[in-house]
């Protein structure tokens, strides 16, 4: 059912089947709920119909009396006056604090009637339009919720209520155990749209990519993420899971919660590859699925490291010698961000120093970005940092100060490790949408090659040929683990890459009769093309050799052996063919071209299908190498276990563009601003025309 505008305020009895209702989870107009925050239950009742009330009993109701006699306090904000106080004074409160109060006073003394709505009262389209606004704010903030990574005891903080109290004092947000119970509903509505999404609707092969973290509960959680392309040549991502890893948090247990992610999903027999994050018991992880896939003898499987957080991890180590000096420098850094007068020292003097244009705030991050920037002040704003901190001592102290061998080594590091062409890498791969495994063996064999450049150099000190070694040894680490035939073979299916810009290590030539066996293997049947006959595509069509329609069994066979001889030609003329010619532009789109050139590669295009949607890096470039990263871990750190799958997974879906839905029920979230909008409007014209 869709949340329209004609459905929008039907409660949700009489949108759900009874059997299938939780009256618990939502407000609606069967819930006696008390809306006049502050107030107690003996301040409800309703003043005797008829009665004329004077001027100091209207002002008198929003306040409490105080056991002892001495104050009155305003139900609305708290606020205490003493017994004596005149009324005036107490209206000109209301007036001026609560502007709308008079308004809010009839829904606040105002029950909600348990029964069905009793008909015909003038304040009661003003109460129900009033109850309706409410409503679009809880759905509101359980989205925000959602969105924002908050778990939902955010919203029993005492200033988040008296925030809205201040707009509105009849507001009343649901309890955080709503928000939670709400959510959880969302989670296992949404969940099953994916798991009918990856049962119904994806014909190609699923690959996966993992990602870890701990909380501050010391809780150790795994996300779970398909993977694919579908016909129309789109690739789709999409979280399938969020689950704790029971203690000891190996790779036994990593394995355990993986396999039964894709037994739920029904992914366990149609996954090619699994990207992991280069850990121990990740890899060992993926070495049992592997096994286990291999035992119940579905298509081949294979597992590949992230080449970003690979790049990441060489970075690293290059830049260990210097960590203490670039603290020191990031240290300064934050300073700088933080005074409006010492930005404006900086800037003023790297212009008179001719030292660059700068931009701030500065990535003061503890990522490779931000790294990367404390290098780079250093080294091409040199004597602006020197001055600022000198001119600043009492404020900054000594500590800042770097001397002429600290300066030394980070230039050293500069230059010999050559970081602005790591820059240049780690930027591409974060804003190139087809970073296919191809790409990434390409930016990775550069590295390499830059390595060992420094590694040769005579000119270098030991402990800089030392940084290069250490690099070198995770360079070699990752090349091993992806030197296997289904990386060789989703590498030469870029057409940007083939088999031209492969490095060495993985151009093989038995790889090559490896790939040619794999496509006869599993995509030389009419089954594998299906999509390609709606194309246009047709097979070679069956001869009728024996003249009549008695045919012989022997002949039978030969005729079949004929047909599989001519269907493997087919597919190894389809490689063949491919590989001859020459590659294409890098900033050619992958899967446009495969998109137009489907026809003539129609059972090698499938393959394509399949192997193109293996992910080069477990998680995006940008979350490894930027300040993004570092706000995507506070927000997984800071949630509790009891919200921490149903929050994350339901931002990530509605990120993909799912629709967040309750019970089946889609809620349109467009509809309720629009709807939340017209409410506001019309009690500030209220407001104003009073």
């Amino acid at each position: 059912m869709d949340w329209n505008v004609n459905n929008a305020f039907k409660t949700y009895k009489e949108m759900e089947p009874k059997a299938m209702m939780d009256m618990s989870l939502l407000p609606h107009s069967s819930d006696p709920i008390d809306i006049a925050l502050g107030s107690s239950s003996d301040n409800n009742t309703t003043a005797p119909p008829k009665r004329k009330k004077t001027m100091t009993s209207v002002f008198l109701k929003y306040f409490d009396t105080s056991p002892d006699t001495k104050t009155r306090k305003c139900k609305l904000c708290g606020q205490s006056y003493s017994i004596a106080t005149a009324t005036g004074n107490l209206g000109r409160h209301l007036n001026n604090r609560h502007p709308g109060y008079d308004k809010a006073s009839d829904v606040a003394t105002t029950s909600v009637p348990q029964t069905p709505p009793v008909a015909a009262k003038p304040s009661q389209s003003l109460s129900k339009a009033l109850q309706i606004d409410y409503d679009h704010l809880n759905w509101l903030v359980l989205k925000w919720l959602s969105l924002s990574s908050l778990p939902p005891s955010t919203v029993d903080e005492t200033w988040l209520g008296n925030s809205f109290k201040f707009l509105n004092p009849s507001v009343q947000l649901w309890p955080a155990e709503k928000y939670k119970a709400v959510l959880k509903e969302v989670f296992r509505s949404m969940q099953g749209d994916v798991k009918t999404t990856l049962e119904h609707h994806v014909q190609s092969r699923v690959s996966l990519t993992l990602s870890f973290w701990s909380s501050y509960e010391n809780i150790f959680y795994m996300s779970v993420t398909g993977h694919w392309i579908d016909e129309n040549w789109s690739s789709h991502r999409l979280l399938l899971d969020i689950c704790r890893i029971p203690y000891p948090s190996g790779g036994a247990e990593i394995y355990a919660s993986l396999l039964k992610v894709l037994k739920m999903f029904a992914v366990e027999d149609r996954v090619l590859c699994c990207t992991h994050d280069n850990s121990e018991n990740a890899i060992h992880a993926c070495h049992s699925l592997k096994e286990y896939l291999d035992g119940q003898k579905v298509l081949p499987f294979c597992y590949i490291p992230c080449a970003a957080q690979t790049l990441n991890d060489i970075i690293d180590e290059g830049l260990a010698t210097i960590k203490p000096i670039i603290s020191k420098i990031r240290e300064f850094t934050q300073e700088l961000n933080a005074s409006m007068e010492l930005s404006d020292d900086f800037v003023q003097l790297t212009t008179a120093y001719q030292e660059g244009n700068w931009k701030l705030p500065v990535d003061a991050s503890s990522r490779w970005s931000g790294n990367y920037q404390m290098v780079n002040i250093l080294c091409k704003a040199g004597k602006s940092l020197d001055s600022v901190i000198r001119k600043n001592e009492e404020c900054l102290e000594n500590r800042m100060v770097l001397s002429s061998a600290e300066k030394n080594a980070v230039s050293i590091v500069h230059s010999y490790l050559d970081l602005d062409s790591f820059r240049k890498t780690t930027d591409d791969m974060c804003t190139n949408k087809d970073l296919t495994v191809g790409l990434a063996l390409l930016f990775m064999d550069n590295i390499s090659e830059m390595i060992t450049t420094c590694q040769k150099s005579c000119h270098n000190p030991d402990w800089l040929r030392t940084c290069a070694e250490n690099m070198s040894q995770k360079a070699r680490s990752y090349n091993t683990q992806v030197c296997n035939v289904f990386t060789y073979i989703t590498a030469v299916l870029d057409p940007r890459i083939k088999t031209e810009y492969i490095p060495e290590t993985l151009n093989l030539e038995s790889y090559i009769d490896e790939a040619r066996g794999h496509f006869i293997r599993n995509y030389a049947s009419p089954h594998h093309f299906t999509s390609s006959l709606a194309s246009g595509y047709r097979p070679h069509q069956e001869i009728d050799e024996g003249g009549g329609g008695n045919i012989s069994f022997a002949e039978e066979i030969a005729r079949r052996k004929r047909r599989g001889s001519m269907s493997n030609n087919s597919v190894v003329d389809e490689l063949t063919q491919y590989l001859s010619e020459s590659i294409v532009p890098m900033q050619t789109d992958v899967l446009d071209w495969w998109k137009g050139n489907s026809g003539r590669y129609p059972r090698l295009s499938n393959m394509a299908r399949d192997f193109l949607a293996v992910q080069a890096t477990s998680a995006a470039p940008e979350e490894i190498f930027c300040v993004k990263g570092e706000d995507i871990d506070k927000q997984r750190y800071c949630m509790p276990h009891d919200s921490a799958q149903s929050v994350l997974c339901i931002r990530s879906w509605i990120e993909a563009g799912r629709k967040l839905k309750f019970k089946s029920t889609e809620i349109d979230y467009e509809r309720l601003m629009e709807l939340a909008a017209t409410v506001a409007a019309d009690n500030s014209d209220k407001i104003q025309h009073k």
